[in-house]
């Protein structure tokens, strides 16, 4: 593994939230700067419903990861639900978030997670990186009711 990773602490807020700020507006999710902080900071305190992940170069990171936890009695205990990745774009297609989520999903196994998630997605370039960091594709599909 070439790419260092590692778990975001409280240390690692601004630089994270850039990233997400950059994100949210590349994929056209309109969230403000008060709701991706009040969302992201309690992962950075200690949450045990999730975890993000910098990843690249302590002060210019590459990019980041963000997993939730839950449960599932299918997986045989303890999930994992990749809720975001991002790659800067001058960086990508260098093999980076495959690898990024390989590192990851060993972590997690490590850590007793007993399957990693990610939503199905009709992009065929992020199937193809799924497929590459070892994800199978089954008949799930996800729905969300918000409240």
């Amino acid at each position: 593994m070439t790419t260092a990773i590692h778990l975001c602490t409280p240390d690692d807020a601004d630089q994270l939230l850039a990233l997400i700020a950059r994100c949210h507006a590349e994929t056209g999710l309109n969230r403000d700067d008060a709701h991706r902080r009040a969302a992201t900071l309690p992962l950075l305190n200690g949450a045990t419903q999730g975890a993000a992940y910098l990843f690249g170069p302590r002060r210019a990171p590459t990019g980041y990861v963000i997993v939730s936890f839950g449960w599932s009695i299918a997986a045989g205990g303890m999930d994992a639900m990749l809720d975001e990745l991002f790659v800067r774009p001058g960086v990508r297609r260098r093999g980076i978030a495959a690898e990024v989520l390989i590192a990851i999903a060993g972590a997690l196994r490590d850590g007793g997670i007993k399957a990693l998630h990610v939503a199905s997605s009709s992009d065929p370039g992020m199937q193809a990186l799924y497929i590459r960091a070892g994800f199978t594709p089954d008949s799930t599909v996800l729905m969300t009711r918000r409240f």
